[in-house]
């Protein structure tokens, strides 16, 4: 535990005093320390010369504990040897202060009762509540152990009380817990008492003191003071310096520190062996410069603190030539009286000045504190009337030596003179505790219940004192402040009852009924008397609480409950209950809603229903009103009631219905809706509207005929359906059929309509239908029959060909329509810019559809048309945009080389080779080949060259073939040239060298070259196998391995092992593998190899899909892949389905299998390439399948179908599935 300072302050307010000795030698160590008190002034002790007289030390005897305060016990004298605290080294010595340091610190014992106080009576605190059994004091020899025991009784106790130790007043001994202090706590839940024990255990001397045990439960409190008094054990004075001044390191308390407590305390140190020569005296008698050679000699490890001991011991005793007789250590003396300082002086003719802390004490005429005598050699100093500040150090200097001593002021205890007086008032009243003391201005302290009461600028109590008197005044009194006062001074306590009663209670104005309207303010009103009783509102017996919406308001004797817009929830009984009376105050509350009709909240356009004819129609319509309203329904005159049949109204506490079963053309109306309550009346009308499919339209009428087209018009229905018509569906048919086909699958909004994609020459007839909101209503009659028939169309793409010097080649594409009279052929027509003379270049049609026009002028500008012509005559021409000029243009030659041609075009040896390089350029481009500069032998490769492109054919591939071959493209002077890398690559060769290298445990090292044949591809890895000697069955060790050596690990000991490995590229492995020339025996000494029998695994299974295939959207024309992934031994069959058709030899398709993975290519998916798909997988064992859906976005127009020749009925169901899949992205 930590050192406290000297001067502790008590529980009972008082201070220790605390004398030092005469020497003047300097304290050592904080630990050094003499605990006693001065002795009274009316017994001075007097010192003379060389052997100053025994110092009498009042030690209090160990004081009988209290509750609640402390007993002054009776001191006994003591008596202690000053000359042997100069005369040992091993004594206890104190510093003699200077005037301005403060005293050393030392423990507390608690201060002893004046000689003069011991017949006067003791005021002993009411007892507690709390402990019933306190700590006693106790008394222990240093090193001993003791324990310490408060109970307190839980019987009335909620939870478990607080406790806290302290030693002295401030020093809390919870963070000092250790290995010399401990704290337990117990519980026993049979008798119910808490148990509180602290343990002392190996007690030092600087232990002993008063302690303190504090209990604290809610507002309750209650403490006990008791003492400790530690003894020290009697010991022999011859102390071995050396081992005092030695570190221990026996595993003891003190264990890694100097053993100065052990010297200076004269606790028996551990010694070796009884010292044959004298320390102290050899080093007494030698240089400083000899101190370490000493020390080490006799074994003394602390040499700085054996110097210090070494100074103070050099330091002799002078006699005073200035003092005969010094000032004593230290004076006590009580507040209030008068202490007399006496020195007797060798000298009387020494001037002698007086000092206060430092502070020369000056006499004055006029100032009675302090009074300067002199009685021949004495020199007094009188201190009168002895207050707190007062108490300080003292010295008084004669010439150039100085004696000090220390005034200790002792604060008499403070009794109370006058009781308090019990008071009895009623709340809101002014009460006034008034008490007299002692002394004047004394502190003292209020509580209420134990409750030390708050006096801050905030609280509700006030404290006034006034000489001896002391109040405290409470100005506005509440129920709350009814309970036992008390106020303590340090010598006693006065407790008085404080009662506060409820003043009778006096209505003046009573709560009133009251009817309000919803929405409206609600404002309640009291008066009571007395004023400024709190109060609480309370709705069908629940608390109201204050929120944004109810204001509670108390003005002295009004009660006021607002309520910004009531609701229907705050009608009721309301009640006001005064807080702390059992009356209360109540009125009725009625909250009254006028009737209303909710007709917004149907989100009716124009309060307008509209019913489709023949269903059912029910329309509920919210309604409010406080009480609930009478609803009337009507029509007209005539009142709906709640029986009808198939018209009826019902109505509830919320909305009011009306339902009509089947809705007929003439439940057309406005129905008006009426509304009453004690409240007031309110109306509505809502009006419904009941629509059907309208009448169908007039016979169409056919008003222009093409060769596959016609024009048709129509009258619109005579009657609507009571809705507005949205368009009309158009049909048709041929006559001699009977299947009807729509032509629009968007609605037509006009009255005219163009069919087209009819065949020409067959008869055809047409009909309309008309389309509302409802429906679609029945066709019309069908038109007069008609027959389509027309000349083809225009020839489209006319481009030019070719130019030369006299001709002109023209092409062109057929026609987008030909007729039913089909295409008889093409007429080829030019005619000079600028003139209007049409010239036919071909006296008979043809067929072809690129035509040359010889014999032009050279240099002239010509424009050209083409006609297709059938049957029924010439179609509309196509002519060139632009003119043509007669002359043969130079186009420079560029070659095209395709994507995968820039790059190394790889095959195997023995593949075919086939490739085609496109080139462009005017007149006709020279074409040349060239490989590694030398000529292409033509009976290696065939070159085939046309006007556009160059082709190299190699039958069958050999890896002579490989090489750079370079093309050039010549037209006149401009030149082009493209370089196409060929690499022709086979199986490498086998490995070189394989030898085995170590053979350790079961590992074996291999060691090998690369083959010197790579297959002109370079080597991608080894796959190294092994075999047993017995059997020669080659079993694969490692794949694809990359490097030239390994280590083969986990072999069976006494197996003999060949080993050969292949070399592989990216075509594959070499057809031959190397193999070791020498086996490798695995043996190991000492053990006999059993060589075990296996069972081969059957890793045969049925097909099972480990990866199944996922619904997936493609685009149309671009390519879609579906993957799956299938596991089966053996090896299964793959095959692929659309819509549980299989798919073979579809160009349109390509399907993959490597490794278990099988994918399926779809080339440039169409919306018909859409559908279920699935993969099946077939082996002996089973078979397994797998399933996905397919769905292709975009596509083609409805004209672009018809162009393919697609069924009319499948381009029905494509454009409706289009459709459907649009809208709900949309």
């Amino acid at each position: 535990m930590p050192e406290p300072t000297k001067k502790d302050e008590m529980s009972n307010g008082e201070k220790e005093s605390v004398a030092p000795d005469s020497s003047e030698v300097p304290m050592p160590t904080p630990e050094i320390s003499l605990e006693v008190s001065p002795p009274p002034p009316e017994q001075p002790v007097e010192t003379e010369g060389k052997d100053p007289q025994p110092i009498e030390v009042i030690k209090p005897v160990q004081p009988e504990p209290v509750e609640n305060g402390s007993k002054e016990p009776e001191p006994e004298a003591v008596v202690v040897g000053a000359k042997e605290q100069v005369e040992s080294v091993n004594s206890e010595v104190k510093e003699a202060p200077s005037p301005c340091s403060p005293p050393p610190p030392v423990w507390s014992l608690g201060e002893g009762q004046a000689p003069e106080d011991l017949d006067k009576p003791v005021d002993t605190p009411p007892l507690s509540s709390l402990l019933i059994e306190r700590p006693q004091g106790g008394s222990i020899t240093v090193g001993g152990d003791i324990s310490f025991v408060a109970k307190v009784e839980a019987q009335d106790l909620l939870r478990k009380p607080t406790i806290k130790w302290f030693k002295g007043k401030w020093m809390d001994l919870a963070s000092k817990t250790g290995k010399h202090l401990q704290l337990k706590e117990t519980f026993d839940r049979r008798t119910k008492i808490h148990t509180f024990e602290m343990h002392i255990i190996k007690a030092k001397d600087n232990y002993a003191g008063n302690y303190r045990c504090e209990v604290t439960y809610k507002d309750k409190f209650d403490s006990c003071s008791f003492d400790l008094e530690v003894k020290e054990l009697e010991q022999s004075q011859s102390v071995d310096i050396r081992s005092a001044f030695k570190r221990s390191s026996e595993g003891h308390e003190d264990a890694g520190d100097l053993d100065f407590s052990g010297l200076l305390k004269h606790r028996e140190p551990k010694q070796d062996e009884t010292p044959e020569v004298d320390v102290w005296e050899i080093l007494k008698s030698a240089r400083p410069d000899q101190y370490e050679k000493i020390a080490f000699e006799y074994g003394i490890t602390d040499l700085r603190g054996l110097l210090k001991r070494l100074k103070k011991t050099k330091k002799e005793e002078k006699k005073s030539e200035a003092f005969a007789k010094k000032l004593d250590p230290a004076y006590q003396v009580d507040k209030g009286g008068k202490i007399r300082l006496v020195v007797d002086l060798a000298d009387p003719t020494v001037e002698l000045k007086w000092y206060k802390n430092g502070q020369e004490i000056r006499p004055t005429p006029n100032q009675r504190k302090f009074i300067f005598e002199q009685k021949g050699t004495q020199r007094i100093m009188v201190i009168n009337n002895c207050g707190l500040n007062d108490d300080a150090a003292y010295s008084v200097a004669a010439g150039e030596e100085k004696c000090t001593t220390e005034l200790f002021v002792k604060e008499l205890p403070v009794k109370i003179t006058k009781e308090i007086e019990a008071v009895k008032t009623t709340v809101n009243e002014r009460i006034e505790l008034a008490c007299e003391v002692s002394e004047e201005g004394a502190q003292v302290k209020w509580c209420k219940n134990g409750v030390e009461v708050p006096t801050g600028p905030r609280s509700r109590y006030r404290v006034k004192s006034e000489g001896l008197k002391h109040w405290l005044i409470i100005d506005d009194a509440s129920k709350e402040d009814t309970g036992t006062f008390s106020l303590m001074a340090s010598g006693g306590t006065s407790e008085a009852k404080v009662q506060v009663e409820l003043k009778p209670l006096k209505i003046i104005q009573d709560l009133q009924d009251m009817t309000v309207l919803l929405g409206q303010p609600l404002k309640m009103h009291c008066e009571i008397f007395p004023g400024n009783v709190p109060g609480r509102w309370y709705r069908n017996g629940q608390l109201i609480q204050s929120n944004d919406r109810i204001n509670i308001l108390q003005r002295a004797k009004n009660h006021r409950l607002e309520i910004v817009n009531s609701t229907i929830h705050d009608a009721g009984d309301y009640t006001f209950v005064p807080e702390g009376y059992s009356q209360s105050l109540c009125a009725k509350v009625h909250i009254v809603d006028p009737p209303r009709v909710h007709l917004e909240s149907l989100n009716f356009p124009d309060n307008t229903v509209t019913i489709v004819a023949g269903n059912k129609l029910r329309v509920e319509i919210p309604i409010s009103g406080e009480p609930a309203p009478r609803v009337v329904w009507m029509k007209g005159e005539r009142v709906i009631l709640d029986s009808g049949h198939r018209v009826r109204a019902e109505t509830f506490s919320d909305h009011t219905s009306l339902t009509i079963d089947i809705a007929e053309k003439e439940d057309t109306g406005n129905y008006k809706i009426v509304l009453q309550n004690e409240a007031g009346e309110a109306g509505a009308s809502i009006k419904v509207k009941v629509v059907d499919i309208p009448d169908p339209p007039e016979v169409p009428l056919v008003t222009e005929v093409g060769g596959d087209w016609c024009s048709m018009t129509w009258e619109p229905p005579i009657y609507d359906g009571g809705s507005p018509i949205l368009g009309y569906f158009i049909e048709r048919k041929k006559k001699q059929s009977s299947r009807w086909m729509r032509l629009n699958f968007d609605l037509n909004k006009e009255t005219t309509f163009e069919p087209k994609k009819m065949i020409e020459g067959v008869p055809y007839e047409v009909r309309v239908f008309a389309v509302n909101a409802i429906g679609v209503s029945k066709p019309s009659e069908p038109s007069k029959a008609f027959v389509p028939l027309a000349v083809t169309s225009e020839p489209t793409m006319l481009v030019v060909d070719d130019v030369t010097d006299t001709t002109v080649t023209m092409k062109w594409r057929p026609p987008d329509t030909i007729g039913a009279a089909g295409l008889d052929g093409y007429l080829v027509e030019y005619c000079i810019e600028g003139t209007d003379d049409w010239r036919v270049t071909n006296k008979e049609l043809t067929e072809k559809t690129k035509y040359t026009i010889t014999g032009l002028p050279p240099e002239a500008k010509i424009l050209v048309r083409v006609r297709a012509i059938n049957a029924a005559g010439a179609s509309t021409p196509r002519t060139l945009q632009h003119s043509i000029l007669v002359k043969e243009v130079i186009e420079p030659p560029k070659i095209r080389i395709p994507r995968h041609l820039r790059q190394t075009y790889t095959r195997k040896v023995g593949e075919a080779v086939n490739l085609v390089i496109p080139f462009m350029g005017k007149p006709r481009p020279k074409v040349s080949w060239l490989k590694e500069g030398q000529t292409v032998d033509p009976t290696q490769v065939t070159i085939r060259n046309t006007d556009c492109d160059s082709i190299i054919f190699i039958r069958k591939a050999e890896r002579k073939h490989s090489g750079k071959y370079d093309m050039k493209v010549e037209v006149e002077n401009h030149v082009d040239t493209a370089i196409v890398d060929i690499q022709i690559v086979d199986l490498p060769g086998p490995p070189q060298c394989v030898k085995i290298d170590e053979v350790w445990g079961g590992n074996v090292a291999l060691d090998w070259t690369p083959p010197k044949d790579n297959g002109n591809a370079a080597i991608t890895g080894y796959t190294i196998q092994k075999a047993d000697k017995k059997t020669m069955e080659w079993y694969t060790c490692i794949e694809h391995y990359h490097r030239t050596c390994i280590t083969i690990t986990e072999l069976v000991v006494g197996n003999e092992y060949y080993f050969r490995i292949y070399s592989e590229n990216m075509v594959g492995l070499s057809e031959g593998a190397t193999q070791t020339k020498d086996s490798a025996l695995i043996v190991k000494e000492g053990m006999q190899l059993k060589n075990p029998e296996y069972i081969d695994h059957d890793f045969k299974e049925p097909p099972k899909f480990t990866q199944p295939l996922i619904n997936t959207f493609a685009i149309a024309g671009y390519n879609a892949t579906l993957n799956c992934s299938v596991r089966a031994n053996p090896r299964p069959k793959v095959i692929w389905m659309k819509n549980k058709i299989a798919i073979i030899d579809d160009p349109r398709y390509r399907m993959f299998s490597n490794q278990g993975v099988c994918t399926l290519e779809i080339r440039k998916p169409s919306p018909y390439d859409g559908g279920m798909y699935s993969c099946k997988a077939i082996n002996y064992l089973g078979d397994a399948l797998v399933e996905c859906k397919l769905e292709v976005k975009g596509g083609f127009t409805f004209s672009e179908l018809m162009q393919r020749g697609v069924p009319l009925h499948l381009i029905d169901k494509y454009m409706s599935e289009t459709k459907a899949v649009e809208q709900p992205e949309k």
